[in-house]
């Protein structure tokens, strides 16, 4: 799997991770809104139908990218200069809270989703409250965990280009660049390509 990412072509990690999502939630709102064209009396619910895709899609999405992200900062180990570390066993760490609570989240999103007119009448705003004190943590430090992951991935693709131990500012344009991936992955993985080919 590894090598795979990091032998790809910039336009297929596009299309699986960025073209394809995208062009599944427009036949989904296309449809949607031809639904509401056709019927004379249409279901003002059928976006909740349609809405149960949703997940799934975020799930192939983001599982993708974290499989980039891994092959990419585990594979590109082997090229790292023997007189630098890298602080793997935190990568790891890191790297799985988030992937794991975006799992959690998202099957949370589509039972909710499914259920959201057949809430319990007793629920409070008690509840309600305590459920949004559990989650907004969990979402700030998967937020962390994922710039940790963007930085670690950025600093090991420089590491392994100028090898030596480099600096924030000696890859702030890799970290900025997988930040914003559907544009960075075309700059970001030809580079990839040629360092996987070298020796």
């Amino acid at each position: 799997m590894i090598k795979y990412f990091l032998k790809a072509k910039h336009w297929q990690l596009f299309l699986i991770t960025f073209g394809i999502p995208f062009t599944l939630q427009i036949v989904m709102m296309v449809s949607i809104f031809s639904n509401f064209q056709i019927n004379t009396n249409p279901d003002p619910l059928i976006f909740l139908n349609y809405m149960k895709f949703y997940p799934l899609i975020m799930i192939i999405s983001i599982t993708i990218s974290f499989a980039w992200f891994w092959s990419v900062a585990i594979g590109l180990q082997g090229k790292i200069p023997l007189d630098v570390k890298m602080k793997v066993k935190k990568f790891k760490i890191f790297f799985f809270s988030p992937f794991v609570y975006f799992l959690i989240f998202m099957v949370f999103f589509y039972i909710g989703s499914n259920n959201l007119f057949n809430i319990n009448q007793d629920a409070t705003f008690r509840s309600i409250g305590l459920i949004f004190a559990i989650v907004l943590p969990l979402h700030l430090f998967s937020m962390f965990c994922m710039l940790y992951i963007l930085y670690f991935t950025a600093k090991t693709i420089k590491t392994v280009e100028l090898q030596k131990e480099v600096k924030f500012a000696d890859f702030v344009g890799e970290f900025f660049l997988i930040w914003f991936y559907p544009i960075g992955i075309w700059i970001i993985q030809p580079k990839l390509n040629k360092l996987i080919s070298e020796n």
